[in-house]
């Protein structure tokens, strides 16, 4: 596996890995712990270093399921985690990043992962009613206090992320960021360049759509995100297959898979992005990371920067409510 460099000289694999749906999002959990621990360890001896969790996700469980995964090698890798929800009753019921809070839910993160330091810890949302100033300024003192390494943020703006960057200097952006997502690239792209901070993107593979898995006759589990997000209603999802049909020719020229190539797409952009497929099947991971061997000739990137304009993309990547929660 690749190494790469995100901000602050943190070093991680070139492919991370996101373990959001081991624990919620797609459809019925697995029933068998076990087996998502095998995953994930499984992942580390496939060379992944960068593994993302949150509070949030379950909520809490996801982290357990990553702390008790990766205790047996926890100098190996980099453990990413969230804050900035307000938790109720087992389910978010809204934005809360008041220092009081992000203190809380550091020691309490620091428990379920088994561990005296959370390598990255990211504002998983900008909460409007929180200076970022002050989010910032209560992340340093936790990295004072040696419970955190590094500052991340998450799907926040340019103006938010010069100003948190001038507090705590930002190791790392999460945004979606793939082949039909597109939305970082004319002022997100070039501030992270200027500041030299690293990307994460998650949903590199279009919540599965990229890898040609999905077409419109997929029907989703209850439970599955993608039954709520209009990007993935029937029509949409027609119209949408023009892109993946023309990512499939390119992974068939080379011997590859079409996910490959989306994430080869990704990894050539720039040297400081870090894509973070998320599975459940450790045939996956080895897949994903492979994508790493993938050369993409400067021509064949061109043609796939111009993809999403040029096909065109149907569909929001978020519902309503969702969608209001990012680039503030």
């Amino acid at each position: 596996m690749h190494a790469r460099t995100l901000g602050q000289g943190l070093e991680v694999s070139a492919i991370g890995l996101g373990a959001m749906g081991m624990s919620q999002s797609y459809g019925p959990n697995p029933g068998d712990r076990g087996e998502m621990i095998a995953v994930l360890r499984g992942a580390v001896d496939l060379g992944v270093t960068l593994v993302d969790t949150a509070e949030v996700y379950g909520p809490y469980v996801n982290e357990e399921l990553v702390g008790e995964a990766l205790a047996p090698v926890r100098d190996e890798v980099v453990i990413a985690t969230k804050f900035g929800w307000q938790i109720e009753d087992g389910r978010s019921v809204g934005l809360n990043s008041r220092p009081g809070q992000i203190r809380r839910v550091a020691d309490a993160s620091l428990q379920r992962l088994r561990t005296d330091v959370i390598d990255l810890f990211y504002q998983h949302r900008v909460d409007p009613d929180v200076p970022i100033e002050d989010v910032a300024g209560t992340v340093k003192e936790l990295i004072e206090a040696g419970k955190v390494r590094h500052f991340g943020l998450s799907e926040a703006g340019a103006s938010t992320i010069r100003r948190a960057h001038a507090v705590q200097p930002v190791t790392a952006l999460q945004s979606e960021y793939s082949l039909w997502t597109r939305d970082p690239e004319p002022e997100i792209l070039p501030t992270l360049a200027e500041l030299g901070i690293g990307l994460v993107p998650f949903s590199p593979l279009g919540k599965g759509f990229l890898t040609g898995t999905v077409d419109v006759g997929t029907a989703f589990t209850e439970g599955d995100i993608r039954a709520t997000i209009p990007r993935f209603d029937e029509d949409n999802r027609a119209a949408n297959l023009a892109l993946v049909e023309h990512v499939q020719q390119i992974a068939r020229s080379k011997d590859a898979t079409p996910g490959q190539v989306a994430l080869a797409w990704l990894l050539a952009q720039q040297p400081w992005i870090v894509p973070i497929p998320g599975t459940r099947r450790l045939s996956r991971v080895a897949e994903n990371t492979a994508a790493t061997q993938v050369g993409l000739s400067a021509d064949e990137v061109a043609d796939l920067n111009s993809l999403a304009v040029r096909v065109g993309v149907q569909g929001d990547r978020y519902n309503a409510q969702h969608l209001g929660y990012v680039g503030r």
